[in-house]
């Protein structure tokens, strides 16, 4: 049995800011004994011109959908399955079957073995639905060969949990995982930490902080293994000085925390409950900082509340609160989230609703008709300030002002993070959808 795993990417072109794609070893774990599987990263890696295997998965998000269908076209032959898994085709399954012949709802460990014990009793459905079940988080074997072809960023990536606790607007997290979340044994972790080979790890968790208890479990743990780690956390963090003297303890040097607005009425058309409990941003950041913490804001532009002047004005906050990172989004209406069938049913979207198919859309565009400031103009002004952030000056002045907060390997990561993002945010801006050079 011979199996291609294709990461798609939203276009043509190898980005400097992919990260190791964490669903190679969740398939690689996953294979039947008798496979001989081929992955291949389509934001790192030239696809070939034609893939001779008897399945062809294709993962990909909504923002890679346009991308992926070409692709099912393009290798799809009477030879051969094509299955599509990830965020959209859990989504939009409907969507997705008319381009292939089986769709991969939900997690991985609920729906691939049972897929390829079908293929091989010759009786595949047209669907397999793990979205109604529990996920048993399979634990990576970080010892085997690893699935990756591609030189990336020099992270190691470990998952403690899936889904979020919070119920957000825009977040396309909970249609993913609309259930509880669901954790890994703290001993796992351990394990795959323990033979990741890179010094820095990040955690690819929505949100590492379900509850004190398992964090503080979890952060004692990591403790004794002596790596520098990064994680998405909600705000609340910045409230508990033992968990964030515990997390610096341990190795932490960044968390990423989605502060979204400034702006009191879009918080709460949001659903940002954390945030409008503690919505002292400058005394959260402060308070992190004080820990030797950098800081990684992501602020949604295009609420309500929003006019011409907030994307320069919450560029000017980052920047005043030293963020090492930031990022400023255009807000994004994703199918299957509250967001979206509001905007739906207020007739506020753009290319008929299905904006991730359309054959104009770029990176960057507006997809919706916002409330007091043009598509247009959300559209620029949020790329002002990406590219204000990003540009040699800003760099420099956040670094000299964040310097007493960190260690060498911070300044190192603070550096490398910045050059790439600044990069990326220009390779990206404009591009078209799903745009391949061999069409």
């Amino acid at each position: 049995m011979k199996i291609s795993i294709i990461k798609v990417a939203m276009f043509e072109g190898k980005g400097a800011d992919a990260l190791k794609p964490i669903f190679f070893e969740i398939v690689n774990e996953l294979l039947p004994q008798d496979a001989i599987a081929l992955f291949i990263d389509d934001r790192k890696e030239k696809l070939p011109t034609k893939i001779d295997s008897d399945i062809i998965i294709l993962s990909f998000d909504t923002f890679s959908a346009k991308r992926a269908y070409h692709l099912a076209q393009k290798y799809n032959s009477v030879d051969n399955l094509i299955v599509m898994g990830g965020f959209h085709p859990t989504v939009c399954p409907d969507e997705a079957s008319t381009y292939c012949d089986v769709v991969i709802l939900g997690d991985a460990e609920n729906s691939l073995p049972i897929f390829f014990q079908d293929y091989q009793n010759k009786c595949v459905k047209p669907s397999y639905d793990g979205t109604g079940k529990a996920s048993n988080m399979v634990r990576l074997d970080k010892t085997k060969k690893s699935p990756y072809n591609s030189k990336y960023l020099p992270l190691g990536l470990v998952q403690f949990s899936r889904g979020c606790k919070y119920q957000c607007e825009f977040c396309s997290v909970k249609t993913m995982y609309p259930g509880n979340v669901v954790q890994k044994s703290v001993e796992d972790i351990v394990l795959e930490m323990s033979n990741i080979k890179e010094k820095f790890i990040f955690f690819i968790d929505d949100n590492l902080l379900l509850d004190e208890d398992s964090a503080i479990g979890l952060f004692t743990a990591i403790k004794p293994l002596k790596k520098k780690w990064a994680c998405q956390i909600s705000i609340e963090v910045a409230n508990n000085t033992r968990l964030l003297k515990l997390m610096k303890e341990s190795g932490c040097i960044c968390v990423l925390i989605g502060f979204e607005s400034l702006s009191t009425k879009n918080l709460k058309a949001m659903g940002k409950r954390a945030n409008l409990a503690l919505s002292d941003y400058e005394k959260a950041i402060k308070t992190i900082h004080s820990h030797k913490l950098m800081v990684y804001g992501t602020f949604v532009i295009g609420y309500d509340d929003d006019d011409k002047n907030t994307a320069a004005a919450i560029m000017n906050f980052a920047l005043k609160q030293n963020l090492a990172v930031a990022n400023f989004n255009p807000l994004i209406p994703f199918p299957g989230t509250k967001l979206y069938e509001r905007l739906k049913a207020e007739d506020r979207l753009l290319y008929d609703g299905t904006w991730w198919t359309d054959s104009t859309y770029c990176y960057g565009d507006t997809a919706f008709i916002p409330t007091n400031i043009t598509a247009d103009d959300l559209k620029h002004t949020c790329k002002n300030a990406r590219y204000r952030f990003y540009n040699f000056g800003s760099i420099l002045k956040r670094l000299f002002s964040l310097h007493i907060h960190m260690g060498l390997t911070s300044i190192w990561y603070f550096l490398l993070l910045n050059i790439v993002s600044g990069i990326e945010i220009r390779r990206k801006q404009g591009a078209l959808l799903g745009k391949d050079e061999t069409q």
